[in-house]
């Protein structure tokens, strides 16, 4: 299953979750009804009465919960306890946790989320919060940085990244919103029974009676919202368990963290009860020790062996033994094995060899050698440029040094419109980063570098982003000559930053077809062209054709080349974004079909198919197959 086809059946999820959501509500009004027949009688009045209060403490509730989560996967790390990993830290345990992080957002082509750590829970557990990646958070245990190696720990990240590039965490984050209405009965009858304590007399006896009631068809909305979480959550732990094997290409590392949750005494369980049962649906491994139709996870002795067919029940008591006198350390445990992926980067001339569907499988599932290649990434970016990216006073110079113009005079444009919205002091620090640092940087540097820059940018007051974003826009649109990588990486600014800023407003799937879009997709198809195949109408003419003939056969819509270049492309990215995920992988396939219809690649532009596709919200890996050598 594709991410395209996981994207539809997340699609199909929320819809399911609707329907059990109504089934689990008409249960409780069914219960609470049922409470007032038998105290009242068959009196129509008050039994309409007790169904309109039922369903307004339900709808209030929900609609509460979801308002507070409305700040995404921030909201949900924080309520659990979570601290935030600062980028400079130098901190060995978190240092490492940072680089992996980093390492697999490169990999994924989505920005770097911001990451937590979950200082007062020595289990063994993590889990991804948010919207969509643009507002992502991963959030780990402290168990998991202590007692975790390096590939172990990859592992556990990289099952987590499954859920936030197949769009779980959207469902995951609703999940928590609408269950809380259900639970909200039982919730008014605790808080009647503890502030009900001081009451005295035929008073008390009512109170305790009401709390009661409403604690017993409370039980109900627990049972229910158990259940919806365990039908929803199952299924996807054991395809994010598949998607870490493909994306780390190893089994010995989340096979690894599971063995040591069994293995060690304080297993994956939160001590933090209350907020475990809320996010219990999210975690990697149980946090809340549940069984049977409950289990929000598959049990952790099929989960093993599922990775590793012959690993016994035995196996798991021997390393109980092991570690009751002496528990693993993640740290020793890195020396010792010298984990430290190997890598190249490709010449900047290098010609890729892809295939429409090549590309379509890769958008967000990365393999082995991808995050192989984002480690040697961020290691060829170097220490002096990752510490600016990931600096709060330099970050924005940074990424508008990105922006610069090669043209002497359009950059004294682009100037001239930071100091006009940011002030001289950033311009003349974007000038210098220019000038020393990305003068050379190789061009597939460039994107993953603000990647790395995101978590930083996204911190700033909203004011300043505002001023940013403005600024990236007049940079962009500093003349009527912007190159295709400057649009691109500015649009992905643009999307990624104000998604940020509202997360829960632009969480959706699309619905459109590729017929109720062609002029997008033409517009689209013959900007890919005509950058690719500059000058050359007739090639520029065979790419369009190409790209079209994947998407939409059967219509007859001619080639144009945009008069407006690039910046053609402004209408056509809310409408293209809005398309079926099914409908997206074609979009892919056509785009990929267009840039590769003579046969070959450049690095430029899988570089520009990696940025398209990122703005549509289809992320791509750093990096696509290189051809071999003739």
């Amino acid at each position: 299953m594709n991410f395209f086809e996981r994207q539809a059946q997340a699609r199909r999820n929320s819809t399911r979750l609707v329907v059990l959501f109504a089934l689990a509500v008409l249960g409780i009004v069914v219960a609470v009804d049922l409470v007032v027949l038998a105290m009242l009688g068959p009196r129509p009045g008050p039994i309409v009465v007790a169904t309109l209060a039922t369903l307004a403490v339900i709808g209030l509730g929900s609609l509460f919960r979801i308002a507070s989560l409305g700040a995404g996967g921030d909201k949900v790390a924080q309520q659990l306890g979570g601290v935030p990993v600062p980028e400079d830290t130098t901190d060995p345990n978190l240092r490492r946790l940072r680089n992996v992080v980093e390492e697999m957002a490169i990999a994924s082509g989505v920005p770097v989320p911001r990451i937590y750590v979950l200082e007062h829970e020595s289990a063994i557990n993590a889990f991804a919060a948010g919207y969509s990646p643009s507002d992502a958070v991963v959030a780990v245990t402290r168990g998991t940085l202590d007692r975790l190696n390096r590939d172990e720990l990859q592992g556990v990240v990289a099952h987590e990244f499954s859920h936030i590039l197949n769009g779980d965490m959207r469902l995951n984050i609703r999940l928590i919103g609408v269950l809380f209405g259900i639970l909200m009965i039982g919730i008014i009858g605790r808080k009647i029974l503890f502030h009900g304590r001081g009451v005295r007399g035929n008073g008390a006896l009512a109170v305790f009676g009401l709390a009661l009631v409403a604690i017993v068809v409370g039980s109900l909305g627990v049972f229910f919202g158990r259940m919806i979480k365990a039908g929803v959550s199952r299924s996807r732990e054991v395809l994010a368990d598949a998607s870490a094997v493909q994306f780390t290409r190893q089994t010995q590392g989340i096979a690894g963290a599971l063995k040591k949750i069994g293995g060690l005494e304080s297993g994956s369980q939160l001590a933090r009860r209350e907020e475990a049962e809320e996010v219990a649906h999210m975690l990697f491994g149980d946090g809340m020790g549940l069984s049977g139709l409950f289990a929000t996870h598959p049990p952790l002795l099929q989960r093993i062996q599922a990775l590793e067919p012959g690993f016994r029940p035995e196996q798991l008591t021997r390393l109980q033994a092991t570690w009751l006198s002496t528990p693993p350390d993640g740290m020793q445990e890195d020396v010792a094995l010298g984990l430290v992926p190997p890598g190249e980067l490709p010449q900047a001339g290098s010609a890729l060899a892809v295939t429409p569907p090549m590309v379509a499988a890769q958008v967000a599932r990365p393999h082995d050698d991808d995050y192989e290649r984002a480690h040697t990434l961020v290691m060829s970016v170097g220490e002096s440029l990752h510490n600016v990216a990931t600096h709060r006073d330099a970050v924005m110079p940074l990424v508008l040094a990105l922006l610069f113009d090669a043209d002497a005079g359009v950059r004294a444009k682009q100037r001239t419109e930071i100091v006009g919205r940011l002030g001289t002091a950033i311009a003349t620090e974007a000038e210098h980063l220019q000038q020393t640092h990305l003068l050379t940087l190789h061009p597939m540097l460039r994107l993953p570098l603000a990647s790395m820059a995101f978590p930083v940018l996204r911190r700033r007051p909203r004011p300043e982003i505002g001023a940013f974003l403005d600024t990236v826009h007049a940079m962009v649109h500093a003349d009527d000559h912007v190159s295709l990588f400057e649009y691109c990486l500015g649009q992905l600014l643009e999307v990624q930053l104000r998604e940020a800023l509202d997360p829960a407003r632009h969480a959706r799937f699309g619905r459109r077809k590729p017929g109720n879009v062609k002029q997008e997709f033409a517009t689209l198809l013959s900007v890919v062209a005509w950058a690719g195949n500059p000058g050359d109408r007739a090639a520029a003419q065979r790419a369009y054709l190409a790209g079209m003939q994947r998407v939409l056969p059967r219509d007859h819509v001619p080639y144009t080349p945009p008069t407006r270049g690039v910046l053609a492309l402004d209408d056509v990215w809310e409408p293209l974004d809005a398309l079926d995920p099914l409908a997206k992988q074609v979009l892919v396939e056509a785009i990929t079909a267009a840039v590769s219809h003579d046969g070959q690649v450049s690095v430029a532009e899988s570089e520009l198919l990696r940025t398209i596709c990122g703005v549509l919200h289809c992320p791509l890996p750093p990096t696509l197959e290189q051809l071999p050598h003739r």
